[in-house]
């Protein structure tokens, strides 16, 4: 009891504080500044090679743009028209695949943009892979089918024993029906996905006309990129990847990764390819590396646009991110040995799917934004001795951050905001990178994205049932995202006593965006039912 007491004496107190001081003067020095300055290097080096990729998919995104020709002049293309003696022989049997699970929200909408395609009834193949384990919803999706099945629309309702492979076994298991091996392709639909009736006659005859076409991919459009500040962030960093990532991929060498959902598969590749695999998060990705490295090619149609909804919870949109984060670096392990050993495809695109595909937009990307945004840029001014230099902290990833920009001119007010939103985010990312990367327990960890369609408008005419105070408390506070900001806030403080270059400023405004995000407000809040 009295050595208590004597711990709390201010004498005590003040001494222990010095023997801290003295302690990390002896470390600091020797130890903590080399490995700083060490990891300095690394994120400076990551930092040119994420702007270097930038810079390259700029120039050629505007080179696109101005001198290369259209898809229809690059490739074969005509269109599709009902011949008046054979009717519409001449047209192939398409298979519409729409993936379910628990999709009470959006099943209706998806159902009927997918059963008002512009195509001859008879050459089109509606199959509804309903793995939901709600039985109330199965019953509605079910009587859904049946509704379309009674106007004459060739609609399929399946279900499968379990959820085996998620999303990849139930396309695999879709294909295996007698009526799907009648079908010369097959496009994808989530359940969020509403297509305009003229796709299939806009995107098959690429297919039809060029042979060594896979894929043809859509453009995503959003519904609700409006709804809230967290669809907004999400629309910017999705339309760089639609409008320059996806473009420059098709553009230079007819390769890039499916998206999962708005775009028509060639079976025959697919088979080739060895089908749908669900050894990873990102069933997708997997499918089109391996179509890839066989040698077929991929188109990209950035004028063909398809509507889906972005999550506008954040629960929703960390798991989804987890998943797009943690698949790639998981299939980056499983495959680059195939990649660097292929011999149907040339050294050049052997590059670019290993470092710029893979390596630089997967991996390093996320790490690099997380570990010096957020770690090492904070840790140096606790050491001054470690000096950032101004090109490496503000000039490149100013530059960086514009180039983003350029897929949403419309949300450019907003860059500020997408910029402390992306680095909160990429906290989630790196940690699922490494998850992945090292195969751990959550690497094929599978949360379908929550669509709230018309749910949150509905909720609001009736009041919601309260919640108890520990129910609520989980479900909002993020304490990984709270501990973060106490860092950084500490950080910010020392800097703005003792530093010299104002990164204070920055800091602060970090600690803001991790204490929003930490308590859970971030993008819609749903009220409970």
């Amino acid at each position: 009891m009295a050595e208590t007491a004597e711990f709390f004496q201010p004498g005590y107190a003040a001494g222990a504080g010095r023997q801290i001081g003295l302690l990390w003067e002896m470390v600091r020095t020797p130890l903590i500044v080399p490995v700083l300055n060490l990891c300095v290097y690394m994120c400076l080096a990551m930092s040119i090679m994420v702007f270097l990729e930038r810079l390259y998919m700029g120039v050629v995104i505007v080179l696109v743009k101005m001198f290369w020709k259209k898809p229809e002049k690059r490739y074969k293309w005509e269109p599709m028209a009902e011949d008046v003696e054979s009717g519409n022989a001449d047209f192939p049997v398409v298979l519409v695949q729409i993936p379910m699970f628990n999709e009470k929200e959006v099943y209706k909408i998806s159902i009927g943009a997918a059963c008002n395609l512009s195509w001859p009834a008879d050459k089109l193949v509606i199959q509804v892979l309903d793995d939901s384990t709600d039985l109330y919803i199965k019953d509605l999706v079910e009587k859904e089918c049946l509704r379309w099945a009674s106007k004459g629309v060739d609609i399929r309702y399946q279900i499968r024993e379990t959820r085996g492979g998620y999303k990849a076994g139930a396309l695999k298991e879709g294909l295996k029906h007698d009526y799907a091996k009648a079908c010369e392709y097959v496009v994808i639909f989530d359940a969020d996905f509403r297509p305009e009736p003229d796709f299939l006659r806009r995107a098959v005859p690429f297919l039809i006309h060029n042979p060594d076409i896979a894929l043809v991919q859509a453009r995503w459009r959003f519904v609700n990129a409006n709804e809230c500040l967290l669809t907004r962030m999400q629309e910017m960093s999705l339309d760089y990847h639609f409008k320059v990532e996806q473009e420059v991929g098709s553009s230079t060498h007819a390769f890039f990764g499916f998206n999962g959902t708005g775009g028509i598969w060639r079976v025959a590749a697919i088979e080739e390819a060895g089908g749908w695999k669900d050894r990873t998060t990102v069933e997708d990705m997997d499918l089109a590396v391996r179509a890839g490295l066989k040698g077929w090619k991929f188109l990209y149609l950035g004028d063909l646009q398809v509507k889906s909804e972005l999550p506008s919870t954040f629960k929703a949109f960390r798991f989804q991110q987890h998943r797009w984060s943690c698949g790639p670096a998981n299939l980056f392990r499983k495959m680059v040995f195939d990649i660097a050993m292929n011999k149907k495809v040339t050294l050049y695109k052997k590059f670019y799917v290993i470092y710029s595909f893979f390596f630089v937009r997967k991996l390093i990307a996320h790490m690099f934004t997380f570990i010096f945004y957020c770690v090492v840029l904070p840790l140096t001014v606790l050491v001054p001795e470690v000096d950032v230099p101004k090109w490496g902290a503000i000039y490149i990833p100013c530059i960086i951050t514009v180039l983003n920009s350029v897929g949403t001119p419309r949300s450019f007010h907003l860059l500020f905001f997408w910029v402390l939103f992306e680095n909160v985010m990429s906290f989630h990312r790196t940690k699922a990178t490494f998850i992945g990367l090292l195969e751990a327990k959550r690497a094929n960890e599978w949360v379908v994205t929550e669509k709230l369609g018309d749910a949150l408008k509905n909720k609001n005419k009736t009041a919601a049932p309260k919640k108890s105070l520990s129910k609520l408390l989980g479900d909002r506070i993020l304490p990984q995202e709270l501990g973060f900001a106490l860092f950084l806030f500490f950080c910010g403080c020392y800097d703005f006593i003792h530093g010299k270059n104002n990164y204070f400023i920055y800091l602060f405004l970090q600690v803001i965006t991790f204490t929003i995000s930490g308590f859970g407000y971030m993008g819609t809040i749903v009220p409970s039912s």
